[in-house]
C-alpha cells in the first residue's frame, strides 16, 4: 500500500446522515414495520461479533500476509458493498423527502466498495503495488460529494436567505478551522510536492480536503435536524465518526509510514461500514414516545446553545492551529494566514448578518408586542394571569366593562376570593387535573363558574385556561345572558306553555326519580291522573279562549292544592297529574286512605265553579285515578295504572276517585283482544243479522221488523252491539259494520218481499253516517235499485242527532230518501231537547218513544202524563208512533190506552233469525193481553233491556 491520503479514503465507508437530522418519514403502504426489541438485540449482537472477529483477525495478522491483504482489501470492499445494498433497500421502502439521501449514501458506499475492490485487484490478484494514479482514485474521489449532498438533503433547510448565508459561513468556519489545524499538523508537509507532479500532489491533497468538507457539513448541520427517527441518523453519525477517527489516525506520519493492508486500523473502517449498513434498520424510538414529547418541545435543552457557539468554537480551533505553529517555532505558512484571515472575515460577516437579523427580529417583536397589546386591551374578553399561588398578576382593562371593577383593583387579589363558594371546589379540582395532565395532550381547558362583580352580583363567567410560566392565563367572558337563555329554553322544554306546570316529559322524569332514589322502597308514593269532565262542552260552547282560561285556573288550583314537595303537571289537553311522595308510612291501608283524601279534596277543588271569558260561570267535574308505587315498577307503568284508574272513574259516572287494582289491567287486555278479533270478524263471516218484530197494538199483527246485528265469535260467545262497539274506537270498522248491516237487511227484506212477505224493515243509522262525505250520496239509492225493494219497505231510524249535526244538510239528505219511498223514524224521542229540535226541522214519518219513558210508564204517573203528551203531539203531527223496549203486558195495555200505535219488545218476541222470522210472518200476529187495571203508583218492577244497535 502507498502512504498517500488515498489510503484513508480507501479504508472508510460512506458518509451517514448528520446527527439529529430527520430520518425518512414512512408512508403508510410501503415501509416495513420497525424490528422488535428482541430482533434488534440479536442484530446488535451479530454486528458486534462480526466486528470483534475482524478486529481479532487484524490484531493477530490473519495468520498469513496474503490473507491479511485479502481481508484488508476485499473485506473492506465487502463491508462497503453491504452498506450500499442496505441503504439502497431502505430507500426503496421510503416514499418521503428523505429517500434521495439514502440513495446518495448507497452510491457513496458503492464508490468506496469499488475503490477497495480495485485496490485489492492490484495487491491480491495481480500481486503488485497500486499505481500512483489509478481507477481506484476516481472511485475514492466520487465517494465524498454524494455523501455531502445526502447530508444537505437530510438537513432542515433554512427558511430565509440570511439563513442560507449563515449556513454557508458556518460550514466555512468549521472547514477553515479544520484546514488550519490539519495544515499545521500534516498537510503542510504533504503539500511540498517532493518531485511529484502537480496532478499527484493535487490528488494527495484532495482526499483530506474532502474529509474536512464532509466533517464540516456534519458539524454545521448537526443542530439542524428534526426529532423524527433519530436512531438511524445517530447510528450513521457514529459510523462516520469512527471512519473520520481512523482517517485522522492514518494521517499521522508514524502510522502512514508503517501501514500495511489488514492491520488493526482497517477494523475501524470495517466497523464503520457495517454500522452504516445497520443504521436504517436499527432500533427506533416508538411513535408514542415522540407523541408524548410533543412537537414543540426540544429534545435537548442545550442544543440551541451549542449551535450558537459553533462559529466561535471554529474560530478557536483556527487560532489553536496558528498558536501551534508559533509555539513550535515554525514559520507561519501563507495558507494558514490566508485561511485564518478568511475565517475571521467569515466570522465578522456572520456576526454582522446576525446583528442585522437580531435588529429586524427585535423590531418585529416590538411590533407584534404592540399589536397583541392593543388586541388584549381592546378585547371584550378579560385576560388574567394568575401566579402559582393564585394571586392575580395581570388583569386586562376589559375587566371594568365586564366585571364592573377596575383592573388595578383586581391585581394582587386572590382569585379564589372572587369565585362563588359553591363553585370554588369544582374550579380547584379542574385546575389541579389540568396541571397534572400532559401539555401535549391537553394544552387548554375550559372552566365555567360564577364571578363576583363590582356591584356585588354574581356573573356567569366562562374561561379558557392556558399554562403560563408555572401559573395560568384565564381568557374570560361574561356568559350570564347565555346561561339565562339556556335556563329559559330548558324551562320551556320541560313546562307547559299555557299553565307553566311541568309537562309530561318532566313529570315522567320526576316520577322515575321518586321511584329510583332514596324513596324507592317507600310504598306510599302515588300518582294521580286527573281528567276534567265537561271541559269539551265549555270549549265548544264558549270558545277556545274560555277553555284556556279554565285550564289556567284549574292548574293554579291544582298547584295550590298539592304539598310543597309534590309535583303537579299538565299532560296535555284537559289531562293533569300529580305526584304525591310517600312520607314513610308502612301501613298501606292508612296511606291509601290519606292519598284518597288528598285526591277527593283535589276533586272538590277542581269542581268548584269557574269564571271565564269575562264573567261566564261554568262548572266542570274531575275524574281522578290513583295508582301507588309497587316494588320494581317503572314510571311508565305507574302512569299507565293511574290512567286506567281514571278511565274507570269516568266509566263509573265521572266526578269521582278510583284506586287502581290489577283487574283493570286485565279488563284492558280483554278489551284489546276483543277489539283485535272484531277487526277480522266481518271478513270471517262471524256477524249474523236478526230481526225483532214490530207489532200493531190494535190488531196484534206484525207491522214491521227491526234489523239488529249480532256477533257470534269463533269462541262461541254472542255479543250484542253495545258490548262489541264499546271495546273499539275504530270509526272505520264501525262504518264497515254499518254498511254490512244495511246491505244484508235490504237484501233479506227483498227476498222476503219476493216470497210474499212485504213487511217493512227498520235499520238504525247514525245521523252523521248519512252525511259522511266518504260514503257516496247514492249508495242507499243504488242498493234499493239493485235489490228491487218495494217503496215503503225500508225505514231508516235516525240515532245520535245532537246539536252539532248540520240539520240543513241532513234535511236535504232525508228529503232525497223520502222521494225513493224510504220512511224516516226519529229514535229516542223524549230523552232531551235534541229530539225536539230535530222534530221541528226534519221530515219525520215515525216517532219512536225513548226506552226511558216506556220503562216507567206503569209505575210513574208523571211519566204516564209525559208519554201521553208526546203521543198526542205525534198524532196531531200525523206521525206514526212506535214504543221500543215493551217487555211486560202492563206496558202494552198502558201504551195502547194512551194511543200508541206500535211496539216492539220482549212482550211479543225477541230478535229472531231468518227461519223463525218467516214462521212468525206466516203466523201473522201475536196475542195481545186483555184489559188489565193499572192503578197509579203500583210498584211493579220491569226488566231493563239493552238499547238497540248504537251503530255509528
Amino acid at each position: 500500500m502507498t502512504g498517500s491520503g488515498a489510503t484513508a479514503v480507501a479504508r472508510r465507508g460512506p458518509a451517514p446522515a448528520a446527527p439529529g437530522l430527520p430520518a425518512p418519514e414512512r408512508a403508510a403502504p410501503g415501509p416495513e414495520r420497525p424490528p422488535s426489541w428482541a430482533g434488534s438485540l440479536l442484530a446488535q449482537i451479530a454486528l458486534g461479533l462480526v466486528c470483534a472477529g475482524y478486529t481479532t483477525g487484524a490484531a493477530l495478522g490473519w495468520g498469513s500476509p496474503r490473507l491479511a491483504l485479502f481481508m484488508g482489501d476485499f473485506g473492506l470492499s465487502a463491508a462497503a458493498f453491504t452498506a450500499a445494498v442496505s441503504c439502497f433497500l431502505y430507500a426503496g421502502t421510503e416514499h418521503g423527502g428523505t429517500r434521495p439521501a439514502w440513495l446518495l449514501f448507497a452510491f457513496s458506499s458503492f464508490m468506496a466498495g469499488a475503490g477497495n475492490a480495485v485496490w485489492g485487484w492490484y495487491e491480491v490478484v495481480l500481486g503488485q503495488e497500486v499505481p500512483e494514479s489509478s481507477v481506484a482514485d476516481l472511485f475514492f474521489l466520487l465517494f465524498a460529494p454524494p455523501a455531502i449532498v445526502g447530508l444537505l438533503v437530510l438537513a432542515k433547510k433554512p427558511v430565509t436567505r440570511a439563513g442560507w448565508v449563515c449556513l454557508g459561513l458556518d460550514a466555512w468556519l468549521i472547514a477553515g478551522s479544520l484546514l488550519t489545524l490539519s495544515w499545521s499538523l500534516a498537510l503542510a508537509h504533504t503539500a511540498h510536492f517532493q518531485g511529484e507532479s502537480v496532478a499527484q500532489a493535487a490528488l494527495s491533497l484532495a482526499y483530506p480536503l474532502l474529509d474536512i468538507v464532509l466533517v464540516s457539513m456534519v458539524l454545521a448541520l448537526h443542530f439542524r435536524r428534526s426529532q423524527a427517527n433519530r436512531s438511524a441518523v445517530n447510528t450513521a453519525i457514529a459510523a462516520l465518526a469512527l471512519t473520520v477517527l481512523c482517517d485522522a489516525l492514518f494521517t499521522s506520519p508514524l502510522l502512514r509510514a508503517n501501514y500495511v493492508s489488514g492491520q488493526l486500523l482497517d477494523a475501524g473502517w470495517f466497523a464503520g461500514s457495517l454500522l452504516l449498513a445497520y443504521a436504517p434498520w436499527g432500533v427506533r424510538r416508538p411513535p408514542e414516545t415522540e407523541a408524548v414529547r410533543g412537537p414543540g418541545l426540544p429534545s435537548r435543552p442545550i442544543a440551541g446553545s451549542l449551535a450558537a457557539l459553533t462559529p466561535y468554537l471554529a474560530a478557536a480551533v483556527c487560532t489553536l492551529g496558528i498558536l501551534y505553529n508559533v509555539v513550535e517555532g515554525r514559520r507561519i505558512d501563507r495558507v494558514v494566514v490566508l485561511t485564518g484571515c478568511a475565517v475571521v472575515l467569515a466570522l465578522v460577516v456572520r456576526q454582522g448578518i446576525m446583528l442585522i437579523d437580531n435588529i429586524a427580529l427585535t423590531h418585529e417583536l416590538a411590533q407584534k408586542e404592540n399589536h397583541f397589546r392593543s388586541l388584549v386591551q381592546g378585547s371584550s374578553d378579560v385576560i388574567m394571569i394568575a401566579a402559582p399561588s393564585g394571586v392575580l398578576r395581570y388583569v386586562s382593562p376589559a375587566a371594568s366593562g365586564v366585571y364592573g371593577r377596575d383592573a388595578e383593583e383586581l391585581i394582587g387579589s386572590e382569585l379564589a376570593a372572587l369565585i362563588h363558594p359553591e363553585d370554588l371546589g369544582a374550579v380547584v379540582h379542574e385546575v389541579r387535573r389540568f396541571l397534572a395532565a400532559s401539555p401535549a395532550e391537553e394544552p387548554t381547558t375550559r372552566i365555567e363558574c360564577r364571578f363576583r362583580s363590582g356591584g356585588g352580583d354574581w356573573l356567569n363567567v366562562e374561561s379558557t385556561v392556558n399554562r403560563h410560566q408555572g401559573g395560568l392565563i384565564f381568557n374570560s367572558r361574561d356568559v350570564t345572558e347565555r346561561v339565562r337563555l339556556q335556563a329559559q329554553l330548558q324551562h320551556n322544554a320541560e313546562h307547559d306553555p299555557l299553565t307553566d306546570l311541568p309537562n309530561r316529559a318532566l313529570f315522567t322524569r320526576r316520577v322515575g326519580q321518586a321511584l329510583g332514589g332514596r324513596r324507592s322502597s317507600d310504598p306510599g308514593t302515588a300518582v294521580l291522573f286527573i281528567d276534567l269532565d265537561g271541559f269539551k262542552a265549555v270549549n265548544d260552547r264558549l270558545g277556545h279562549q274560555a277553555g284556556d282560561d279554565l285550564l289556567v285556573q284549574a292548574a293554579r288550583r291544582l298547584q295550590e292544592a298539592v304539598r310543597s314537595g309534590d309535583t303537579a303537571a299538565r299532560l296535555g289537553g284537559d289531562e293533569f297529574a300529580a305526584l304525591i311522595l310517600g312520607d314513610g308510612l308502612r301501613d298501606r291501608a292508612a296511606r291509601e286512605t290519606q292519598v284518597q283524601e288528598i285526591a277527593d279534596r283535589l276533586r272538590q277543588t277542581l269542581s268548584r265553579p269557574y269564571r271565564v271569558d269575562g264573567g261566564n260561570e261554568v262548572r266542570v267535574a274531575a275524574s281522578i285515578g290513583v295508582a301507588f308505587a309497587e316494588p320494581g315498577i317503572g314510571a311508565g307503568d305507574l302512569l299507565r295504572n293511574a290512567d286506567l284508574a281514571m278511565y274507570r272513574a269516568k266509566a263509573g259516572g265521572k266526578d269521582r276517585v278510583e284506586l287502581y287494582v290489577p283487574q283493570m289491567q286485565a279488563e284492558v287486555v280483554r278489551r284489546t283482544e276483543l277489539a283485535a278479533r272484531l277487526r277480522s270478524a266481518l271478513h270471517d263471516g262471524e256477524f249474523a243479522l236478526l230481526h225483532q218484530p214490530v207489532v200493531d197494538l190494535a190488531t196484534g199483527r206484525i207491522a214491521g221488523v227491526s234489523a239488529q246485528a249480532r256477533w257470534r265469535s269463533a269462541q262461541g260467545i254472542l255479543f250484542t252491539p253495545a258490548e262489541y262497539l264499546r271495546v273499539t274506537d275504530d270509526g272505520e270498522r264501525t262504518a264497515e259494520l254499518g254498511r254490512w248491516l244495511l246491505e244484508e237487511a235490504v237484501e233479506q227484506a227483498a227476498e222476503r218481499a219476493g216470497s210474499g212477505h212485504r213487511t217493512p224493515v227498520t235499520i238504525r243509522l247514525a245521523a252523521g253516517r248519512l252525511l259522511d262525505r266518504s260514503v257516496p250520496l247514492g249508495s242507499v239509492e243504488a242498493l234499493l235499485a239493485r235489490h228491487g225493494l218495494p217503496s215503503g219497505s225500508l225505514v231508516i231510524e235516525l240515532a245520535d242527532t245532537d246539536h252539532r249535526t248540520p240539520l240543513d244538510e241532513l234535511e236535504q239528505r232525508l228529503v232525497a230518501l223520502r222521494r225513493l219511498g224510504v220512511r224516516i223514524a226519529l229514535d229516542g224521542f223524549g230523552s232531551g231537547h235534541v229530539a225536539v229540535h230535530a222534530l221541528r226541522r226534519l221530515p219525520v214519518d215515525i216517532l219512536k218513544l225513548d226506552r226511558g219513558l216506556v220503562e216507567g210508564v206503569v209505575e210513574s204517573a208523571r211519566l204516564r202524563k209525559i208519554t201521553s203528551g208526546v203521543l198526542r203531539i205525534a198524532g196531531e203531527l200525523g206521525m206514526q208512533t212506535v214504543a221500543e223496549g215493551v217487555d211486560v203486558p202492563e206496558q202494552v195495555l198502558a201504551l195502547r190506552a194512551m194511543g200508541c200505535r206500535q211496539a216492539q219488545g220482549m212482550a211479543f218476541s225477541g230478535p229472531l233469525d231468518e227461519y223463525r222470522l218467516r214462521r212468525a210472518l206466516v203466523r201473522g200476529d201475536y196475542p195481545l193481553p186483555g184489559a188489565v187495571s193499572v192503578p197509579a203508583g203500583t210498584g211493579r218492577e220491569t226488566r231493563r233491556k239493552p238499547s238497540p244497535d248504537p251503530l255509528t
